[in-house]
């Protein structure tokens, strides 16, 4: 699969040094990259550096005030999962990859998150999960100016060489779409208990030092549940399980356990301000009960290089609800974005991808998910600080 992978603007240099188009455009930046790798003499890996530098040379745009600049505003395109699936031959509305990508680009997002490769089959191209689909789709998105930056994938949940094959697969598919990042939508284990997540752990770091030698970083995408307490401590259960928590945070510990030059996290951060009005309390080893209230932009700033993506989703306070929020477009809401992008440093560095799971409208309104695409480009467009 890897000869029919575009390598670079110049193909011959590109498989000459084994780089992707992606690798080999980011070796070119010169002086930046030279500069953060002496930095990383200092302190620091060279990845982290190179990473450092790529921040740098992005933030300039947003310079003056903005916070998310024109170039970083993104869109996972579960967002508009209606308008790619519906049928091109039943509606006059945007359907389907290829017109989706149009209506996007037009409105002004410059980046992407896929939610998997289905589209309707009587869109244009038809099937187009599988290698020749991901180079079509690749053409639509340079045509339409979007760079696509991961995918909410499936992530094996076993080491063999059968599930290591479909990884590198799906590595190759990433790089062909010209991908930063690989990922999925789901946390490395649904388990509270320690040696679940030692365990996921283990997987992870091994499957985020294979991509990155497809040059790509390994992300997982959390709910408020990965921002729960880690179950570690105290008297165990009948099956030898801990019952107590040493107030540690499941995500916390495994960004603890994991290698930080491999294993990458995507924050929802509407998700994160979830956790912060459910998640509280734990039962220390003691019996007692300990408020901790989770701050999402302080785990983000103790590491930010650890969170090259995140879901902008925002959300009107409702504290009748269990979540606390009702999803709303990006910018009516009230999460207070300003302060959370100012708070965790690296500017231009990440990835903010728009998301709202309610924003089909079923068959009352089905030209509303893209109607709130623009809503929310608006809403990231005003974001200053």
């Amino acid at each position: 699969m890897s000869d029919l992978i575009d390598r670079s603007d110049d193909p011959q240099l590109g498989r000459s040094l084994g780089l992707s188009r992606r690798q080999l455009l980011a070796a070119t930046t010169g002086m930046a990259a030279a500069a953060a790798l002496g930095a990383a003499a200092i302190g620091g890996s060279p990845a982290q550096a190179l990473a450092q530098a790529a921040g740098a040379a992005k933030a300039a745009p947003g310079s003056n005030g903005v916070l998310i600049p024109p170039g970083k505003r993104g869109i996972i395109l579960y967002t508009v999962r209606d308008a790619i699936s519906r049928d091109p031959n039943t509606t006059d509305l945007a359907s389907g990859f290829k017109e989706v990508f149009q209506e996007l680009s037009r409105i002004g997002y410059k980046q992407i998150e896929f939610a998997g490769y289905g589209q309707h089959a009587n869109a244009e191209g038809g099937n187009v999960n599988n290698v020749a689909g991901a180079q079509l789709l690749r053409k639509w998105l340079d045509d339409n100016g979007l760079e696509a930056e991961g995918n909410h994938g499936s992530i094996p949940g076993s080491i063999t060489d059968a599930t290591l094959a479909q990884f590198d697969a799906a590595c190759e598919v990433a790089n062909i779409l010209g991908f930063g990042h690989i990922g999925t939508g789901s946390d490395p284990t649904g388990s509270a208990y320690l040696a679940d997540w030692q365990a996921a752990a283990d997987r992870w770091n091994i499957l985020g030092a294979r991509a990155a030698t497809h040059g790509l970083k390994l992300y997982t995408h959390n709910h408020d549940v990965a921002y729960s307490f880690l179950l570690d401590s105290g008297p165990t259960d009948a099956l030898g399980r801990p019952t107590r928590s040493s107030g540690l945070r499941r995500l916390e510990w495994f960004l603890q356990n994991t290698d930080p030059n491999y294993v990458y996290l995507e924050m929802d951060i509407y998700w994160a301000h979830v956790a912060q009005f459910k998640h509280k309390v734990y039962t220390a080893p003691d019996g007692s009960a300990v408020t901790n209230v989770f701050d999402p932009a302080g785990l983000v700033a103790a590491q930010t290089q650890r969170f090259p993506l995140f879901h902008a989703k925002d959300g009107k306070s409702n504290p009748n609800t269990a979540n606390g929020y009702d999803m709303v477009p990006f910018g009516q809401g009230d999460i207070d974005y300003t302060t959370f992008f100012q708070r965790m440093g690296a500017k231009g560095y990440h990835n903010p991808m728009w998301e709202q799971d309610t924003a089909p409208g079923g068959a009352a309104n089905p030209g509303q998910s893209l109607q709130f695409a623009q809503v929310a480009y608006d809403g990231m467009a005003r974001l200053r600080g």
